[in-house]
C-alpha cells in the first residue's frame, strides 16, 4: 500500500481572545481572515498554503480530551510554539508589526544561514519568527 503525502491543512494556536488574535494577526502581519466564527471561539487566517486558526486556550471540549494547554507562567517563559513568516522586505514587515501592537524582541538582521530574521512577540506573548526566504540549498 502506498503511502500518501499529507497536507497541512492548518496550525492551531491557543490563545486569550480569540477575536482579538484574529484581528491583531491581520493588522500587524498583513494576514488575510478566514473565518471567525459566531461563538469567538474559533478563528482562522490565510497565510500562503497553510492556515493559521485560533482557539481559546481554556476551553472544555479540548482540557477534557487532550489535556489543558501549559501558558507561561513567567516572563522568562514562552510557548512551546513559534509563528513565522517569510517577507520580502522584513524590515518593513517588521516594523509594521511593532506599529500594529507587537513587542519588540529582536530587529532583523542576517543569520549565517543566509536568512534576514526579526522576532517580536504578539498579544499572548507567543514569539512570532519574520524572515526572508531561505533557498532550499542552504542550511538552517
Amino acid at each position: 500500500m502506498a503511502i500518501i503525502q499529507p497536507t497541512l491543512a492548518y496550525i492551531v494556536v491557543y490563545v486569550k481572545d480569540v477575536a482579538k488574535s484574529v484581528a491583531f494577526y491581520s493588522q500587524a502581519f498583513g494576514c488575510r481572515v478566514r473565518r471567525l466564527d459566531d461563538s469567538r471561539r474559533w478563528g482562522e487566517l490565510e497565510s500562503g498554503q497553510t492556515t493559521i486558526a485560533f482557539t481559546p486556550a481554556h476551553q472544555h471540549e479540548t482540557d477534557d480530551i487532550t489535556g489543558i494547554v501549559q501558558l507561561p507562567e513567567t516572563k522568562k517563559q514562552r510557548p512551546p510554539v513559534e509563528v513565522c513568516f517569510e517577507y520580502e522586505d522584513v524590515d518593513a514587515a517588521y516594523q509594521r508589526a511593532i506599529k500594529k501592537g507587537a513587542t519588540a524582541v529582536s530587529a532583523p538582521e542576517a543569520k549565517e544561514w543566509r536568512q534576514k530574521v526579526g522576532y517580536v512577540r504578539d498579544i499572548d506573548g507567543i514569539v512570532v519568527r519574520m524572515g526572508s526566504h531561505v533557498n532550499q540549498s542552504s542550511s538552517h
